[in-house]
């Protein structure tokens, strides 16, 4: 039988998702609860692999198990066995054939950044900041140039272990919420699928155009350079949580998860 589970994770005090010697990753976490509550050991694929410091709003993984149990008993009984800043959230078998990486035909993240002449105290680790202030329509200008399918080499990461730099970015939407010198921005970033660290290398050049550094124009010129020195340092972490995978409904996955799926801009359920 095959599972598909849904995770959320706050991604602090974690080396990633991808399992290491170490043992201090969410998949190592995840992987462990499991064994403890099947009494086997149990592999884990997960939809979109997260760097040490990003948190999962909707983590997929799945795996295959000849335990029997109800999907609310993997959910609690998973959860048992898990530290507090990881939780399953459903689990739903699936056809055998379905795969959490292959089948995905979107993958979204949000950048939460707050604008602030001091650092963030009880958000640290948890929002990016910009100690000045962030002009929000050169941001967008910028943004613009580089949705669609473009070679995206000067945004990845020289440890990207991904075949093709080309890669289809289907939307940036990028929205102020409030108004002075203190307030939040949000960034969210739809495609097929992400290089490494290829998020944060833009949010690096988002935010250099947005203090007035850079002209908007810039970003399509480091697009067209194909080449990382070009572009602005990666940004932080912090701030960056996968929103998802997305699927098509035949899968029967929860509708967050779907193609269908309209989710709000992050709002607190974190």
């Amino acid at each position: 039988m095959r599972l598909a589970l849904g995770i959320r994770y706050n991604g602090q005090g974690y080396q990633g998702w991808q399992s290491q010697r170490s043992g201090l990753t969410v998949q190592d976490k995840l992987e462990k609860a499991l064994a403890a509550f099947a009494q086997q050991r149990i592999g884990t694929l997960c939809a979109g692999r997260t760097d040490a410091g990003v948190h999962g709003i909707l983590q997929v993984i799945h795996f295959d198990t000849d335990i029997e149990r109800t999907p609310n008993s993997w959910v609690r009984g998973t959860n048992r066995f898990l530290p507090d800043d990881i939780a399953v959230q459903w689990a739903v078998p699936v056809p055998d054939e379905f795969h959490c990486r292959a089948n995905a035909l979107a993958r979204r993240y949000i950048y939460l950044l707050s604008q602030s002449p001091v650092r963030p105290s009880l958000e640290a680790g948890r929002v990016g900041w910009s100690m000045r202030t962030l002009d929000g329509d050169a941001m967008r200008a910028a943004a613009k140039q580089l949705v669609g399918e473009h070679d995206f080499s000067s945004f990845r990461a020289s440890a990207c272990q991904a075949k093709s730099p080309v890669k289809n970015l289907r939307r940036i939407e990028i929205t102020r919420i409030g108004t002075g010198e203190r307030c939040r921005w949000q960034f969210e970033f739809e495609a097929d699928a992400f290089l490494h660290h290829m998020i944060r290398n833009i949010m690096g050049c988002l935010v250099r155009v947005g203090h007035g550094d850079e002209r908007p124009e810039w970003i399509g010129e480091v697009l067209a350079a194909r080449s990382r020195g070009v572009a602005a340092p990666t940004f932080s972490p912090d701030g960056l949580y996968f929103l998802g995978p997305l699927y098509d409904a035949r899968w029967g996955l929860p509708a967050e998860a779907t193609m269908q799926s309209d989710r709000p801009a992050y709002d607190g359920w974190a």
